[in-house]
């Protein structure tokens, strides 16, 4: 385990636990199997390199994110999410991630999440026990999710900084709270949503904003992800203004339990210059 993470790590007392969270901290209690996908994120300034492979929750059979998330009653909130984070790290280390360079990317439901250090050692457990880097795993909060305690948000981001965690903003320009929370979350990725993304290589205005938005991040430190890429137009209209990280059908498909091996690569490579003289 990571020399940073060692002292996160409590032991199991009963004290682990909310009232409302019987069953998460092993992530038991669903009434079901989860099993993940994964979709890598290349970075197009290390010859498309896979920086991450992000989990996406399935069915045992496959079946989508929004069949899983209908078998989910609201009481069973908190025990999904840590089923996710376990099942998402306990797949990777069957696939064996950890002997590449690539993170893992999880996508977390901050309203699941009472107390942030209590809650983070289903999570740990299964990293020590699949051998998997802590500090190699990113936690990403969707834009669409709504935030029911702003401040309890920052309080996780908080918390997981302090752990050593990659945290990003996932569907940034979704929903209603993007600039808000870009402006007061410790992040460290922000992955734009598809429906800027879609067509943007002859849509001026979606030209100008994601523009404006990439501009904004790169002051703030902060890395871009154009997720959701399906053309090379696309992804050339992208690279031009300085985005290095990509996600999208194009490169590859969701993998159900595998890790997809990339494909066009060479349309992350910069467009020659014209030749001249």
């Amino acid at each position: 385990m990571h020399s940073s993470m060692t002292t996160v790590l409590a032991p199991r007392t009963s004290r682990d636990t909310g009232p409302s969270c019987g069953g998460c901290r092993g992530g038991t209690g669903l009434g079901f199997d989860l099993a993940m996908a994964f979709q890598p994120i290349l970075d197009a300034d290390r010859g498309g390199q896979v920086l991450a492979q992000e989990a996406l929750v399935r069915g045992p059979e496959g079946q989508g994110a929004g069949w899983v998330i209908d078998q989910v009653p609201p009481e069973g909130l908190y025990a999904f999410d840590q089923a996710c984070r376990v099942a998402a790290i306990e797949e990777a280390g069957r696939l064996r991630l950890a002997e590449t360079s690539a993170r893992l990317s999880i996508n977390f439901l901050p309203n699941a999440v009472y107390n942030p250090l209590a809650c983070i050692q289903a999570t740990l457990r299964a990293a020590e026990r699949t051998g998997f880097p802590p500090s190699r795993l990113i936690f990403e909060v969707s834009e669409r999710e709504p935030v029911q305690d702003p401040s309890h948000l920052l309080r996780i981001f908080q918390a997981y900084r302090q752990m050593g965690f990659t945290l990003a903003i996932d569907d940034f320009g979704a929903g209603h709270a993007g600039l808000a929370l870009l402006a007061d979350l410790p992040v460290d990725l922000v992955k734009l949503d598809m429906g800027l993304i879609r067509g943007c290589d002859t849509h001026r205005p979606r030209q100008v904003i994601l523009a404006s938005i990439t501009a904004a991040c790169r002051e703030l430190g902060v890395q871009v992800v154009a997720e959701g890429i399906e053309t090379a137009e696309e992804c050339a209209t992208l690279r031009g203004m300085g985005i290095g990280l990509f996600q999208g059908y194009l490169f590859a498909r969701p993998g159900f339990r595998s890790l997809p091996v990339p494909a066009a690569v060479a349309a992350l490579r910069p467009a020659a210059a014209p030749a001249t003289g």
